[in-house]
């Protein structure tokens, strides 16, 4: 497929962006309605701003994706709480990844129990998403991270690769995830055309405890930002676009990870399609 087959990824985007105080403005100015905006959740802030700013989206006619990681829940009634007030705001689809949150809020340390609940719970969602680790965890090894999608490809319909930066590391995965069987769809995760300074600048506007776990746990990120030429989405994507556009591989679509650099994000998209087209 080639070329048209990254023509059509890059028309099937997921944008996943930070609730911080711009966020919304920043959105309305320079995303298409038919780009959908995932909204990330913060062990610091709690998941108020994302619920808050994935109901505000939702009003303004986007597909909104709200993360309500596991370990942010108080409790089931909680759950329960969160899953009316996004289905009376008309959204569809969350993303429920384990979370970051030490302790957890309450008796929910990760995903799968949540999944389930959601399950006797009717399944509100027509959509659910569960996060793939394309690169190791750092605390959970690569085996049992492949063994959880299996374990959760009853209750959820899709999963969302974390970032990878290595196209043979990508295209291994891709592969050990159908070897296991495992035929959700995925989105495949890539970092959007953030610049180092911008990451940085990002990450200290997080919170302090939590910049600092950002900062820690992905000190390699920066490294690759910082590497002679920088880090170019597009290369990525070339240098990948073989298996990323082969059917076996079940590629629904890219998951761009913005770090609030919107506009930069967009303009980057709009251009490289331009440039596909030609």
């Amino acid at each position: 497929m080639g070329a048209a087959g990254l023509r059509v990824l890059l028309r099937t985007v997921r944008y996943e962006v930070l609730p911080a105080r711009t966020t919304e403005e920043k959105v309305l100015a320079h995303v298409p309605r038919d780009v959908v905006v995932t909204v990330t959740a913060s062990p610091v802030k709690g998941l108020e701003p994302t619920l808050d700013l994935a109901v505000r989206l939702a009003a303004h006619g986007y597909r909104v994706v709200p993360h309500v990681p596991a370990r942010l829940l108080r409790d089931d009634l909680h759950l329960k709480e969160i899953a009316g007030r996004l289905r009376e705001a008309g959204v569809d689809d969350v993303f429920v990844p384990a979370g970051d949150a030490d302790p957890p809020a309450g008796s929910y340390d990760g995903a799968l129990p949540v999944l389930r609940r959601l399950g006797e719970l009717g399944r509100p969602f027509d959509h659910v998403g569960v996060t793939g680790y394309p690169e190791s965890h750092p605390l959970i090894h690569d085996d049992i991270t492949v063994q959880a999608m299996w374990d959760k490809r009853e209750h959820a319909t899709y999963i969302v690769s974390n970032l990878c930066f290595d196209p043979r590391v990508l295209g291994d995965w891709l592969v050990r995830v159908r070897r296991r069987e495992v035929t959700l769809p995925v989105h495949v995760g890539v970092a959007g055309p953030v610049q180092r300074a911008k990451l940085l600048a990002m990450a200290t506007k997080i919170g302090v405890g939590e910049s600092t776990r950002f900062l820690t746990r992905h000190a390699s990120w920066f490294v690759r930002f910082a590497a002679p030429g920088g880090y170019s989405p597009e290369k990525l994507l070339r240098r990948t676009e073989n298996v990323l556009t082969d059917p076996a591989s079940g590629v629904a679509g890219l998951h761009l990870f913005t770090f609030n650099q919107i506009a930069e994000t967009e303009r980057w998209r709009r251009a490289l399609l331009d440039r596909l087209e030609g």
